[in-house]
C-alpha cells in the first residue's frame, strides 16, 4: 500500500522490479553483526554523538552508524570524551549540526591499548552509566537528546558523574592524568599527536586485541 506505488516512479529499474527489498541492503554490514549478540548504534547528525545498544534483529537506518561491537568496554571508548573530542573535531556538518562520518571520525581514531583490567575498568563504567540514563528515559519517557539537554542544564548529576568517572578511565588507559579528560583541546593535541605516531609506525598499535 504504500511503498510498491512510490518504488514504481523510482529512476532505478531494480527498485522498481524488486520494490519490497530493501534499496540498499549493506550485505557487508549485516555480515559483521550477525554474530553478535547486539551492536552498537549512534547517531549520524546531532549536536553531540550519542551510542547505544542495539538488538541484533534491529534494522538501522540510514541516518544511523552501526558499529559491529558488543563489549561494553568498546561503547564505553566511544562514548569518552575522548572520542567525542576527535569526532566533533573531525566531523562534517549538516546545515549547522555536526555529521559523524566513519572515514574521519571512527577509522582515524586512535584507540587506547589498556591492561585487561584497564578494560574491564571501562567496561564496568559504561555499563553503569548506560544502566544510569536508560532507566532515567524509562522513568521520565523520554529519549537521549533530552535526557542530555537536561544535563546539560544542571539535571542528573549522577550521569555527569557517571561521564567523569568513565572518562578518567579512558584517560588512564591512555597514560593520560585524568583531568586531561575534561580538557577537548589538549585531548585532540594528545590523540593528534597519538595518531601520528601509529601513522609513522613508532607504536605497535592492535587496539583490539591486546593483552
Amino acid at each position: 500500500e504504500r511503498v510498491k506505488p512510490e518504488r514504481e516512479t523510482n529512476n532505478d529499474a531494480n527498485f522498481r522490479r524488486y520494490w519490497w527489498r530493501f534499496g540498499r541492503p549493506r550485505g557487508e554490514m549485516r555480515e559483521a553483526i550477525a554474530p553478535l549478540r547486539r551492536y552498537i548504534a549512534g547517531n549520524r547528525v546531532g549536536k553531540r554523538f550519542l551510542f547505544c545498544w542495539a538488538d541484533r534483529q534491529t534494522c538501522p537506518s540510514d541516518l544511523t552508524v552501526v558499529f559491529a561491537f558488543d563489549d561494553d568496554y568498546a561503547i564505553g571508548v566511544l562514548t569518552s570524551s575522548a572520542h567525542q573530542s576527535w569526532a566533533l573535531a573531525e566531523s562534517s556538518t549538516l546545515e549547522d549540526r555536526p555529521r559523524y562520518p566513519p572515514t574521519s571520525c571512527f577509522a582515524t581514531f586512535p584507540w587506547p591499548q589498556p591492561s585487561a583490567a584497564g578494560r574491564a575498568e571501562i567496561g564496568r563504567l559504561a555499563a553503569s552509566l548506560l544502566a544510569t540514563r536508560t532507566a532515567i528515559c524509562v522513568e521520565r519517557e523520554i529519549g537521549l537528546t533530552e535526557l542530555y539537554n537536561e544535563v546539560d542544564d544542571g539535571a542528573w548529576t549522577d550521569v555527569r558523574d557517571a561521564h567523569a568517572a568513565l572518562d578518567a578511565a579512558v584517560a588512564a588507559a591512555y597514560d593520560w592524568p585524568a583531568p586531561v579528560a575534561a580538557d577537548p583541546l589538549e585531548l585532540r593535541a594528545r590523540l593528534a599527536a597519538l595518531h601520528a605516531r601509529i601513522q609513522a609506525g613508532e607504536l605497535a598499535y592492535a587496539p583490539f586485541f591486546t593483552d
